[in-house]
């Protein structure tokens, strides 16, 4: 833990165990990179993909990428991912919050050039994305490798936080007539659509209903209407 990590808002929220910081940067699948423009625009913050091979975080993209330009320039960078896990639902508007897991790292990213390693990063995220999804496409070409980008983050200086549970109401609202509880939130897998519907849908499409990250769900399912008995 460093000074940047050490969680000062609900500290008893935050966690430094690297298990839970892996296991959420392995659940989400989208992450927020934040660096100093080094054109003097300011503040600049990215959504991008990102894939974790031990205590390294890989981020890609284009060579003229500006975040990757400037991020693998040596300058100081922030990155960021989060969880929705449920709406908090309390008795009065002060208490209302979100269920979420979150991790903050920081640090500087280094450019890889090693060739083996882009290429394991590469392969990595595709599984990062899909699961199994790796081993049924053909891997980068030494022309797509060259055309790629990849930064490696070490993530020594990172750390979690988390919501987990109801509401906590103040103990004068607690009889009051209003209905308190939490609304999970979870990522749905929807239809497929087939962009080559002569062949058969990969192993690793058919699973994707099954990854945890998706908590199971489709988007065709119809939500259970709960009924209020009061």
């Amino acid at each position: 833990m460093s000074e940047r990590t050490r969680l000062r808002r609900l500290p008893e929220r935050g966690s430094h165990d690297w298990p839970v910081i892996a296991a959420i940067l392995d659940e989400a699948l989208v992450c927020h990179v934040a660096f100093a423009a080094a054109d003097g625009a300011g503040p600049v913050v990215i959504p991008t993909a990102h894939a974790r091979a031990g205590r390294v975080l890989y981020l890609h993209g284009a060579p003229a990428s500006r975040m990757l330009r400037t991020v693998g320039g040596g300058v100081d960078v922030c990155v960021a991912v989060t969880l929705l896990d449920g709406l908090v639902l309390a008795r009065s508007l002060f208490h209302h919050s979100l269920n979420y897991r979150s991790v903050v790292a920081f640090g500087r990213a280094t450019e890889v050039v090693d060739l083996d390693e882009k290429r394991r990063a590469l392969l990595a995220f595709a599984e990062h994305v899909l699961r199994g999804r790796a081993a049924e496409v053909r891997e980068p070409s030494a022309g797509e490798l060259k055309a790629t980008r990849v930064l490696a983050l070490d993530l020594s200086d990172a750390s979690a936080k988390l919501r987990t549970g109801p509401p906590v109401d103040d103990e004068d609202d607690l009889d009051l007539p209003v209905w308190a509880g939490v609304l999970p939130v979870a990522l749905g897998i929807g239809p497929v659509v087939a962009e080559t519907p002569r062949l058969a849908v990969p192993v690793s499409v058919r699973q994707a209903a099954c990854d945890p990250r998706f908590a199971g769900r489709r988007f065709e399912d119809a939500a259970t209407p709960v009924e209020n008995s009061a």
